[in-house]
């Protein structure tokens, strides 16, 4: 064996796979003649670092588990929607998860708000923070199961680790008084530690009224509505309009 396959047999042991492409390839395509000493090692590096962010993103992006594959280039600002552009690009360095902060997207049905939230939730995942989609009636159907097999508290812990949770369709159907107190313990669990993200055909003005109960839902909009960053769309359906043209 010389000396290149045992360093690239040494690469692949030890996992690194970009490195050990990029070695390959410099050996077969002759490029290591164009590159000094320090200047190939930076090459490599930087195939491990690409390599391992890329495989990195690929995994948040599916346990993220989206409704939509959205990025925030796919966004339709032409659409008289009533969408902020420059609100939309401060959101966009991700500044409100460091920040811990919460995003409400509210509007009629066919506005694109479940779209944007996927968007928001790839962009996160771009900068390597840990995101989880959930249709509201899903995740609260799923948390009464849990509660009778015995792993509850397991899956909140699962959702609490996330640094940004989506909660869609919320407001669709009132909460029941187990549904609501979950909710709640969720929002305890996260509030300052980690974002939320609230998708709803309803107005937030209208919560109270799902929620249920007025004190739980007095805590529970306390948590929510009042420090965090609002997208209120607006207009026909975009589904309708693409239609159309």
């Amino acid at each position: 064996m010389n000396n290149n396959q045992a360093t690239l047999q040494k690469l692949e042991q030890m996992k690194f796979c970009g490195m050990a492409r990029a070695f390959t390839s410099a050996m077969e395509t002759g490029v290591k003649n164009q590159f000094t000493a320090d200047e190939l090692v930076s090459h490599l590096v930087d195939a491990e670092w690409d390599d391992r962010h890329n495989r990195k993103l690929s995994r948040l992006l599916k346990t993220a588990r989206f409704r939509y594959k959205a990025s925030f280039e796919e966004i339709d600002f032409s659409l008289n929607r009533n969408i902020d552009k420059n609100q939309m690009l401060r959101l966009s360095n991700c500044q409100w998860v460091e920040s811990h902060q919460d995003c409400i997207l509210t509007g009629p049905t066919g506005a694109g708000k479940s779209f944007i939230a996927s968007a928001l939730g790839h962009q996160a995942c771009m900068y390597g923070f840990r995101v989880g989609y959930y249709p509201c009636s899903k995740l609260f159907a799923h948390l009464k199961l849990s509660r009778a097999d015995g792993s509850y508290l397991k899956e909140l812990t699962k959702i609490q680790k996330l640094d940004v949770i989506i909660l869609d369709d919320f407001g669709l159907e009132p909460l029941d008084a187990r549904s609501r107190l979950t909710l709640l313990e969720i929002l305890e669990d996260r509030h300052g530690r980690k974002s939320s993200v609230f998708v709803s055909q309803l107005p937030a003005s209208n919560w109270h009224e799902v929620i249920g109960d007025p004190t739980i839902a007095d805590a529970i909009c306390d948590r929510i509505v009042h420090n965090a960053h609002r997208i209120e769309l607006k207009g026909d359906s975009v589904r309708k309009i693409y239609a159309n043209n």
